[in-house]
């Protein structure tokens, strides 16, 4: 995580802004869950999935603040049938308007990785 100041010193001595790269990728993940379709990605140790993806968990987020501009990392599971092509893009347009305007950054990149499909059926599983 980077800090960042968004906005220089005003001539009047007031000060400026700083936004820390945690509060980025907190209203980030809050803004994915504005989106129907989109959930969580299980948290990973050494690239192996512990726990399960879920629709009800939120998207997991890194961001990296530089200066005034920021560029995100999003692991988010989609709902099938979804089109995962439209659902993604919808997630990066949604990203870069909503964090924009909650931070006062220029987002210049959303990287996302979609790491499940989810049925709209719940999978019951039995021991036999």
């Amino acid at each position: 995580m980077t800090t960042m100041t968004a906005a220089a010193p005003d001539t009047d001595g007031r000060g400026g802004l700083t936004v820390a790269g945690g509060a980025v990728e907190r209203i980030a993940a809050q803004a994915i869950t504005e989106l129907d379709g989109i959930g969580g990605a299980a948290s990973r140790v050494l690239g192996i999935a512990v726990g399960g993806e879920d629709l009800d968990q939120g998207a997991k987020v890194s961001a990296n603040v530089t200066g005034s501009t920021a560029t995100l990392d999003v692991r988010l599971s989609v709902k099938y049938p979804l089109s995962v092509r439209a659902t993604t893009e919808t997630a990066r347009k949604h990203l870069l308007r909503r964090v924009g305007e909650l931070s006062g950054l220029t987002v210049t990149r959303v990287d996302i990785t979609v790491t499940a499909l989810h049925s709209g059926e719940t999978e019951t599983r039995r021991v036999r």
